[in-house]
């Protein structure tokens, strides 16, 4: 947020370049901005929240790093690349545990410092780090499943490479990604993203993700975090 002034000076003196030119380097320098996360201040902020860091150091290192290293990736891969990272940096455990609340949406930060998180902070974590790295917001869905193997509530996170192509799972009880047709062990209830909400059947959207209240509350942490993220 605290680049935004640069860009709009920056903005005006483009005024002497052509029109198409300046107008492609207008999106370069939105897509800069809007990309770029500090993680210096990150870190800052979150030692002045927790103190010492310990070992959560590392992890929020590590997921600095995972970034920096998946940028040039194809958006498969970095599929792929973030959905290990948090397989492996999280260990599962439940709200009550964590937070002592029935159902707390951890920011990334949060869940990295506890090096532990329910699915809802798994698919929280990937959705993010896959928007810093470049995937449009319409392309990925925060989802509400129900585990039938376990008969209970679960969020996975769903990649659709296209409007109307068959999802893709990235999920912290399989760490394969996998096809929908092949998760017959998940049963859609309603997804969101920063476009909207959706329900199972529904081409499109049902309502504004304003009305999910754990949705801009986890948005309003995130930004007192130090993290650009617009509406998610």
């Amino acid at each position: 947020m605290q680049l935004r002034p640069r860009v709009q000076g920056r903005t005006r003196r483009l005024s002497a370049v052509p029109p198409l030119l300046g107008t492609l380097l207008l999106i370069l320098l939105a897509l800069a901005v809007r990309a770029n996360w500090n993680f210096d201040l990150i870190l800052g902020n979150a030692e002045k929240r927790y103190g010492n860091l310990g070992p959560a150091k590392g992890r929020i290192q590590a997921w600095d790093e995972l970034i920096r290293a998946s940028e040039n990736l194809a958006e498969k891969d970095k599929l792929t690349s973030v959905n290990r990272f948090f397989n492996r940096q999280f260990r599962f455990s439940d709200d009550i545990r964590n937070w002592r609340q029935n159902d707390y949406w951890a920011t990334p930060i949060e869940a990295l410092v506890k090096g532990a998180g329910d699915c809802e902070d798994y698919s929280i974590a990937k959705y993010f780090t896959l928007r810093r790295l470049g995937v449009p917001s319409e392309r990925l869905r925060i989802t509400y499943v129900k585990a039938l193997k376990y008969n209970q509530a679960h969020m996975v996170l769903t990649y659709y490479a296209s409007p109307g192509a068959e999802p893709l799972v990235l999920d912290n009880l399989i760490g394969e990604i996998r096809p929908a047709s092949q998760r017959k062990d998940l049963l859609p209830v309603y997804a969101f993203n920063a476009e909207g909400l959706y329900l199972p059947g529904q081409t499109g959207k049902k309502s504004d993700t304003k009305k999910l209240s754990r949705w801009q509350d986890l948005l309003k942490k995130m930004r007192a975090e130090g993290f650009d993220i617009g509406e998610g």
